[in-house]
This record gives structure tokens, sequence and C-alpha cells, in this order.
């Protein structure tokens, strides 16, 4: 089997919007769980999340580009296009059927599901957006770094709820290991922060309700764990 290294990294989370702040904050023991920002929480019984602050696509791609994009789309192109510029690697017409994605998702576009749903109901169905599927699709965060960066290998994703991002990489392994590709930009996206999605999971009981310590509510080993974040 082929060895396997991992030769350049990209991130868009809570903690940071580049690799160098997110590490040195996790280092210092940050949390990046806060009371939710995005929209106002006050009637949702959970009102914390680890929400991605001061994320602007146009820092990262095209604006029209990103216009079409849901959200865990953005950040999976912003991501893929740090670690490739960490790598230094170049794609090219000559390598770019050797160059792969597989990236995964455990929800989605759920921000343009919401979206085109409300706008169904309350503006016609004349008002939904003729790019509702390619924005909504788990597949697209995998797609939209093939098109934006020249990638013509294997575009693969998989939902597999919490687990998407580690299975990424297990099936990126198992294909360069077996040498059917040379390079795969591998990871997860998640950009699932809705009222609705909000409300499901905490309907499940599957949600700390910690909203007063938001900072120490994501404790999975602590006895007096009540959910996760």
């Amino acid at each position: 089997m082929h060895r396997v290294v991992v030769t350049g990294l990209g991130v868009i989370t809570p903690l940071g919007l580049d690799i160098e702040t997110f590490w040195s904050r996790l280092l210092n023991g940050e949390s990046g769980i806060d009371r939710i920002s995005s929209f106002d929480p006050s009637d949702l019984e959970v009102q914390i999340a680890a929400e991605v602050k001061g994320f602007d696509p146009k820092d990262f791609m095209d604006f029209k580009a990103a216009r079409r994009m849901d959200r865990f789309a953005q950040f999976a192109v912003a991501a893929a296009g740090q670690a490739i510029r960490d790598a230094g690697l170049a794609i090219t017409p000559e390598n770019a059927e050797r160059i792969g994605v597989m990236l995964n998702t455990g929800g989605g576009g759920i921000h343009s599901m919401v979206r085109e749903v409300l706008n169904f109901y309350q503006r016609g169905p004349s008002r939904v957006s003729p790019f509702f599927v390619p924005m909504f699709a788990p597949n697209m965060g995998a797609c939209q770094i093939s098109i934006v960066y020249g990638i013509t290998g294997p575009i693969m994703a998989s939902v597999a709820a919490c687990a998407a991002g580690t299975q990424a990489f297990v099936d990126a392994l198992r294909m360069l290991r077996l040498g059917e590709i040379d390079v795969m930009i591998a990871g997860g996206t998640e950009a699932g922060l809705e009222p609705v999605a909000v409300t499901a999971f905490a309907n499940m009981g599957a949600l700390s309700r910690r909203n007063d310590q938001p900072q120490k509510a994501s404790r999975p080993f602590d006895r007096d764990r009540d959910g996760f974040v």
C-alpha cells in the first residue's frame, strides 16, 4: 500500500477562520460556544451554539459564485482553498484527474432548505430559487470545491451525521493507499444553525441547556453532562 501523509490544512471554525488562529485559541483552552447571535433565540429552550463569526465569503471566493452556494458549501470552499495553498498544490489540466475530493456533511444545505420552504409558502411557487436543489444537496460542498479549483478526479460525499468528517478521512485514506488517486482533499462541513434545527435537536433531548454557562456546556466526559452543543 502507498504511504499517505497530510500536506496541507484549512479550517473555518468558531475558534477562527484560519489554522493559525484556530490552533492558538485551541491551545489556550478557549471555547467557541456562546449565546446565539445570528438570530434571536429567546423563544428557544436552547439558546447557545458554536457559531462561525466574522465569515464573509467574499474574502475567500468570487462573490457571484458564493451567492449560488449554501453556507455549508462556502465553508468547504474556503477551507479547501487554505489547504491547497498550505500544501503548495498546483492543480493543472495534467494532474487534475488524479486529484479527488471527499467532503462529507451531516445536514447539507439547511439554510437553503429553510429559506426556500418559507419562500414557497409565503411568496408562492414562482419565488423558489432555481438554484435550490444544487444549493441544499449534501454533495454540493464537494462539487463546489471541484468547480472552484478545477479538480476533475473522483468527487464524493457521504452523510454520516456527527462522524461525517472523520468518515471522509477514512474513505480518502483507503483510496490513496490503494493508488486509486494521488491527492485527496478531505474533510467535513456543516452550517446547520437554524431555529428549526436547534429545536429539533433540543426536542430529542440531545442538546445541553446550560444557557447561562455556554463556555462550560460541552463536557461529554463529565458526570453532570446534559447534552452536546
